[in-house]
């Protein structure tokens, strides 16, 4: 294969992504995806109103939201009928999209995929397991195990999105800082109507609790339903059909059974990569970190990553920019992940578990008070649905 300008690992959204950006600037890329077909596992769901902007050039937006829920509403619950309700209507003047959409990603994945094979200059590579790098100053090898056979793949650069166990950020020798919270958390899915025994029940509830908080959120034909697990609880129990309509039972007692399409457990992370770059290796999405899924946070900030390296990248090659605009982006990324994606997802997991009185009072009486005020409600909303995020990262960069 002769060298191509950039090399992506992995075909989940944030290199999709990237490789679209790339494609568009008649960049020629090359996408690595280690499994042997585009993967359509139920992983993150939610996408914020300002990942919805970004992606309205590639004119995809439409049939994803059509595949999808939209959630103009969001609430903070708890089990004795308190509600504190916000309305993403407030943040109209700051985007085209004043809601959440609910939709699996590995639909956003398939629209994006279908996209690239329009492009060619852009291609997709199944079962290759991009292994290790060796770069220098003109470029980078890439050395894949592909249809079981040993292959190196050279390019100008090299954009590694491929997941929190990367083995291209363990070849350049970067750690992953931070630590994996003991709990992990219990995602079950199940087609009852939980409106309909819940009236005014938001498509996005959190629902806070000292002793088991929970998490309800409706994607196309169900719902899906997080839970705290104890570190010291074994997964086939967890897992077991029992053990999960114990759970349901919980949120709302009913003569029979609840119907689970789904469930899954996830290991809980608040970490981040030392570097985003190495050389001519950059590194995206859950390469680059990995947070608590509460706020929906980690794929959208996982998107933003491509979109920032993949434009300074095209750039580079088409000659809009010099080199040197691609120290720009660990300055514009990984302070989010730090200072930003970090501190919301762990404190929406405090305020919903917390046991102490005061704090629980305080919080709620924050949350009303909040959501009462049209501009505190707006600047809050900013915050939860990464609007200032993007903000505050390209003033950054």
């Amino acid at each position: 294969m002769d060298k191509v300008d950039v090399i992506v690992a992995g075909a989940g959204p944030v290199g999709l992504v990237a490789a679209n950006v790339l494609a568009d600037a008649g960049c020629s890329v090359v996408l690595l995806e280690v499994e042997d077909t585009l993967p359509t596992n139920l992983r993150a769901s939610t996408f914020q109103s300002v990942t919805l902007d970004l992606l309205e050039p590639f004119g995809v937006n439409d049939k994803l939201i059509n595949m999808g829920v939209i959630s103009p509403i969001m609430q903070y619950r708890d089990r004795k009928g308190w509600v504190a309700e916000f309305d993403f209507a407030v943040l109209k003047n700051d985007t085209h999209y004043p809601y959440r959409v609910q939709c699996e990603q590995f639909k956003l994945c398939e629209l994006l995929v279908e996209r690239l094979k329009t492009k060619p200059n852009a291609k997709v590579i199944y079962s290759a397991r991009a292994q290790s790098v060796t770069q220098d100053d003109h470029g980078v090898d890439v050395e894949a195990q592909i249809a079981g056979k040993t292959e190196h793949l050279k390019g100008k650069w090299l954009i590694a999105a491929d997941g929190g166990r990367s083995l291209l950020r363990a070849s350049v020798g970067v750690k992953l800082e931070g630590f994996t919270w003991p709990e992990r958390y219990l995602v079950a899915s199940t087609t009852f109507d939980f409106p309909s025994v819940m009236p005014g029940l938001s498509t996005v509830s959190y629902f806070a609790d000292p002793d088991e908080w929970y998490f309800l959120l409706k994607v196309p034909d169900m719902w899906r339903c997080m839970f705290p697990i104890g570190e010291h609880e074994k997964d086939d129990v967890v897992l077991s059909d029992e053990d999960i309509q114990r759970r349901l039972q919980r949120v709302y007692p009913k003569s029979t059974p609840y119907d689970i399409k789904h469930r899954t457990i996830y290991s809980v992370h608040q970490r981040v990569a030392e570097r985003y770059r190495v050389g001519r290796t950059f590194l995206a999405g859950d390469a680059a970190h990995l947070n608590n899924p509460l706020g929906g946070m980690g794929m959208n900030g996982g998107i933003h990553d491509a979109f920032a390296i993949s434009e300074r990248l095209a750039g580079v090659l088409t000659g809009k920019l010099g080199e040197s605009a691609l120290d720009g982006y660990e300055r514009e990324r990984r302070p989010v992940a730090l200072h930003y994606v970090d501190k919301i997802s762990t404190a929406n997991k405090r305020n919903l578990e917390t046991k102490d009185p005061a704090e629980q009072k305080a919080w709620r009486d924050l949350m009303d008070k909040t959501a009462r005020d049209p501009e505190l409600a707006r600047q809050y909303l900013a915050r939860v649905s990464m609007i200032e995020s993007i903000r505050q990262s390209k003033a950054a960069a």
